[in-house]
């Protein structure tokens, strides 16, 4: 069991903030993923956040996948205090982390996620998943599935993949599967690559658009700086930003406060 403290670390925020879809609320203020073939459960009480796993395991996994080395106050600290939107964004949102994700399980997911609500994309997910990937046991005595491989995946038929509730995306996962189990995109050099050639080279997986590749650079390469622009996000920068977002000012943090925004404009009353 590994506690930290940290005023800037919200485990509700992140499970809603619409980047990661195999966590979930498994009791008060406490909650559960799989990541990295691994399973977690974490609670938190103000800023002080527990993980039930061993050190080394913290120090290896998780440390780096909830991205706690970043100075996310300082992030926030730079914001233009009269841009008065997105001041209220990131406070709305203080608490959320760029995860450090598997890049094969983001692709797939950000492809399930096309026209798709956070619920749907949960239950997709998870449906792929446990007939999938391969069942394992936590050392508490969970059981849990991996995330399927792309070998697994590429050797699905589309009308198992359509039974998944996958619909239109099924042909697009199957594909998809499909070329990079085949080495046609090389997950490895992707990994190597700046945010421009990491894009591009997504842009050639069928059913991955310029929205689900930027998903993927922010979500698992870590490249901070791509942007996704979804109808919320679009909205949002036509009212509050009709000459164009400051990305001259923020820089490699745009993506940091794109998640804020995004947050904020989906749960704002």
């Amino acid at each position: 069991m590994v506690t930290i403290e940290n005023h800037n670390f919200s485990l509700s925020k992140i499970c809603e903030s619409g980047q990661c879809f195999r966590m979930e609320k498994c009791g008060d203020n406490r909650y559960r993923l799989v990541a990295f073939g691994k399973y977690l459960e974490a609670a938190q009480d103000g800023d002080c956040i527990t993980f039930d796993c061993a050190q080394e395991e913290y120090a290896h996994v998780w440390k780096d996948y909830f991205d706690l080395e970043t100075d996310y106050a300082g992030i926030i600290a730079s914001i233009d205090r009269d841009d008065m939107y997105l001041v209220s964004a990131a406070e709305y949102g203080k608490g959320i982390r760029i995860l450090n994700q598997d890049l094969w399980e983001m692709i797939i997911s950000f492809i399930v996620s096309q026209q798709n609500n956070i619920k749907r994309i949960r239950k997709c997910i998870g449906i792929l998943c446990e007939k999938y990937g391969e069942k394992r046991t936590s050392v508490n005595g969970m059981e849990y599935f991996e995330f399927p491989t792309p070998e697994s995946l590429a050797g699905a038929s589309l009308e198992d993949l359509y039974a998944c509730g996958l619909g239109y995306r099924s042909k697009y996962i199957c594909q998809t599967a499909n070329s990079i189990y085949h080495g046609e995109v090389d997950l490895e050099k992707l990994r190597s690559m700046d945010y421009d050639a990491a894009k591009r080279e997504l842009l050639r997986l069928y059913g991955v658009g310029v929205k689900v590749a930027d998903c993927v650079c922010l979500f698992a390469l870590h490249q901070t700086d791509a942007f996704p622009r979804d109808t919320h996000i679009n909205k949002v920068m036509a009212a509050q930003y009709p000459d164009g977002f400051p990305f001259e000012r923020y820089g490699k943090n745009s993506g940091i406060l794109q998640q804020y925004i995004f947050y904020y404009d989906l749960n704002k009353k």
